[in-house]
């Protein structure tokens, strides 16, 4: 357990040792939590710390994510050019703020900074961090199954007796992180003498499996008190002093700890729930990647198509389970392949649309866009349509070639769109849901929410759409009807009770719309009422969420998923939660029904895809 030691304890404890470990100690500036965008106030409050921390003796500077607010291309190049003035040796990785909205797709980071995972050494102390995701949408944190193996190869080969290792990270060694287990079970197997994040804005000392962690100040802390945070590691001593260095200030010591490496690895993961499937279903898991995994599956007859967190597109027999062939992007994947007859197309983070053949992975066209592809595409009497950045496109699947293009959208879709026989119908992360004509492109109509934020836009939820209405939910927690000829609002509903977000699906005849609640409750409602009307609704037992998981009925079942790995099967008719079954620990990206045999399959971040059968 963590000793906590009183104030006036940590400073006789620091003046006895300060003089004496100084001179040997590794000393660190860790700047986590700056939010910068150009003009606001922390921006100048950086450039102080900057050259405060330049005039310092520390031997390295940490930044340990969330570095500005959006993600966006101008603020990462902005902040960096500010960081670029550190004199000192400098080690960044982002944080949630540049993963979930980045405008690049996760890409520009790395492009600006070589990589989104460090490891260095100071003396005997080797310092190791990495990514934490959410990824391009809703969701916990995240670390990528590649990197946790590289975790545990690179801390093998470069820990050797009497060294110690500082682990980095955006997020704590805590719940916030899916797979934080897997995480602290590596880590547990290294001399680690503290996990340090940021993310909360504040300090806080906490253990995992005796592992110290320690969350540090983010840089505007309030009321005027910007700075950052000053860690001495003291190895030969076994001490660490953490300080709160306000700009412009003394620093003044905030904790003082014994280094400690006896660790108790518990395994917090249950899978009990595998016992309670019914006779007639069947859940088993066929396939596991090497890398995470991001988006939804592409299904044929014959083969699962997917990509991955190394960018990776990858096809895997389904009869056999084994990879036929894959094809290497570079960067993260987050669109689901586009499968056709005789070509599979691949909309990449990398700003680029492939076409490639289905049997030998050839590429057989490739064409250029202006932002990153993170849309689901739809195929519909051989044309693709699919969203991008700032544009919406209709393709010629065997021609390779663009009949329209749609380019008033203020930022890029997200979610797979509706394809009618006269209208597509799509939203996109500007607050705003559009229809077009299929033909021939054109605005039908648009409708906005009332909202100047872009965060509850309705951008990445596939719309329930009948024969003249269409339902969507959003961030705003409200859920919406809108009368699909006119674009004529019919009713909006709010309520604290349900609260709604991303997560929705349509009922088989059109009568009902499925909406998954941040409780963890489906909700039926009905799609042929004039006003809000539930028809029921059913607690599936996931707690807190808001993956964006879409919910599907297929044959008179629904099937949800959850932030954290979790299958509901539902009745359809009446709501009744049939079963509950764990798949993983990670959120599941969707589901996807077998045009062969009808069975259903889903992927999950942690890397493993699943086949639910019903007999």
């Amino acid at each position: 357990m963590i000793k906590h030691i009183s104030f006036f304890k940590i400073l006789l404890v620091a003046a006895l040792l300060m003089v004496a470990s100084t001179a040997m100690a590794q000393k660190f500036a860790i700047l986590s939590d700056i939010h910068v965008t150009p003009g606001n106030a922390n921006e100048g409050k950086l450039k102080e710390a900057v050259a405060e921390i330049n005039g310092s003796d520390v031997d390295a500077v940490i930044v340990s994510g969330d570095l500005t607010n959006e993600g966006s291309d101008v603020q990462l190049r902005n902040v960096k050019s500010m960081l670029d003035g550190i004199t000192k040796p400098l080690y960044v990785i982002p944080g949630n703020h540049e993963n979930n909205w980045s405008q690049s797709a996760c890409k520009t980071f790395n492009d600006l900074w070589g990589n989104d995972r460090f490891v260095f050494t100071v003396g005997k102390l080797v310092v190791i961090g990495m990514n934490c995701g959410p990824f391009m949408k809703m969701g916990d944190g995240h670390i990528k199954q590649e990197d946790l193996t590289w975790l545990d190869k690179t801390l093998s080969e470069m820990v050797k007796p009497g060294m110690k290792v500082l682990s980095v990270n955006h997020y704590p060694l805590l719940d916030d992180l899916d797979n934080y287990d897997e995480y602290a079970r590596i880590l547990t197997k290294y001399p680690v003498i503290t996990h340090q994040n940021g993310h909360w804005h504040r300090w806080r000392q906490y253990e995992t499996d005796g592992i110290i962690g320690l969350m540090v100040r983010c840089l505007d802390m309030g009321d005027g008190d910007y700075g950052y945070t000053l860690m001495d590691i003291d190895l030969d001593h076994d001490w660490i002093h953490v300080y709160n260095k306000t700009i412009g200030k003394e620093r003044d010591i905030r904790y003082a700890y014994k280094i400690n490496t006896e660790y108790s690895s518990t395994s917090r993961c249950t899978f009990a729930s595998f016992v309670n499937v019914p006779d007639g279903f069947k859940v088993e898991k066929v396939y596991v990647d090497e890398a995470s995994i991001f988006t939804r599956l592409g299904i044929d007859k014959d083969n699962i198509y997917f990509g991955n967190s190394m960018g990776y597109l990858r096809v895997i027999d389904k009869k056999k389970a084994k990879l036929k062939w894959e094809y290497k992007t570079e960067s993260m994947l987050f669109s689901r392949p586009a499968v056709a007859d005789k070509v599979v197309i691949l909309p990449t983070g990398d700003k680029r649309l492939i076409w490639l053949d289905k049997k030998t992975g050839k590429v057989l066209n490739e064409v250029a866009a202006e932002g990153p592809y993170v849309a689901d595409g739809v195929i519909a009497d051989g044309v693709l349509y699919q969203g991008g950045f700032k544009t919406f496109q209709a393709w010629d699947v065997n021609a390779k070639k663009l009949l329209w293009e749609y380019n008033n959208i203020n930022n890029y879709c997200q979610a797979e769109p509706f394809v009618g026989k006269k209208d597509i119908i799509f939203g996109a992360w500007d607050t705003n849901l559009r229809s077009l004509d299929r033909k021939s492109g054109t605005l039908t109509w648009s409708w906005n929410n009332g909202k100047t934020t872009n965060l509850y836009s309705p951008g990445n939820v596939v719309p329930a759409v009948t024969e003249n209405r269409v339902v969507i939910v959003a961030p705003d927690r409200n859920s919406t009807a809108i009368d699909r000829a006119t674009g004529k609002q019919l009713w909006r509903h709010h309520d604290n009770a349900v609260k709604v977000r991303e997560s929705l699906g349509l009922s088989e005849d059109g009568k009902r719309a499925y909406a998954k609640t941040m409780d963890g409750t489906i909700v039926a409602m009905d799609t042929e009422s004039d006003d809000y009307h539930q028809l029921w609704d059913t607690d599936c037992g996931f707690g807190y969420e808001h993956a964006p998981c879409i919910v599907l009925e297929k044959d008179g079942f629904i099937y949800a998923g959850s932030r954290r790995g979790m299958l509901a099967v539902l009745d359809a008719a009446t709501g009744k939660l049939l079963f509950k079954y764990k798949m993983g620990s990670s959120e599941v990206n969707g589901f996807e029904v077998d045009p062969a045999t009808g069975d259903i399959y889903c992927s999950l971040i942690e890397g493993t895809i699943w086949r639910i059968t019903k007999n």
